[in-house]
């Protein structure tokens, strides 16, 4: 797995209260297929996601067994995850993800607490 990080070098930055949106997307997938799914994940943030407005950074994290991943985005407000999620490459993007992995939900969180 290489590291790579975007355009916040230190990634995400987790406060309480937040004054951003979090999404977390958990992909349920093989470890035939984890290697893949991580390549098109990152093709799709380095290319795609990381460029739309209101995006603040993101992390992915693999398991150990190679079964599942997750991954934690922040963004400046909602509705500029949900417009990049329902612009016309994003909906590309997630039938590809769709034939690589079982299934995959993208969650919208507020962060209730956070301990050092």
């Amino acid at each position: 797995m290489q590291n790579t990080t975007g355009p916040n070098e230190t990634g995400p930055n987790i406060t309480s209260p937040s004054p951003c949106q979090t999404v977390i997307t958990t992909f349920e997938t093989s470890p035939g297929t984890c290697q893949d799914l991580l390549d098109a994940l990152q093709e799709a943030y380095a290319g795609f996601i990381s460029k739309q407005p209101g995006f603040i950074a993101a992390g992915l994290h693999v398991n150990d067994a190679q079964t599942r991943i997750a991954n934690y985005s922040q963004w400046e407000r909602r509705e500029d995850f949900l417009a990049m999620l329902r612009s016309d490459e994003m909906r590309a993007h997630n039938r590809r993800f769709n034939e690589l992995c079982r299934s995959f939900e993208p969650v919208l969180y507020d962060v209730a607490a956070t301990y050092d």
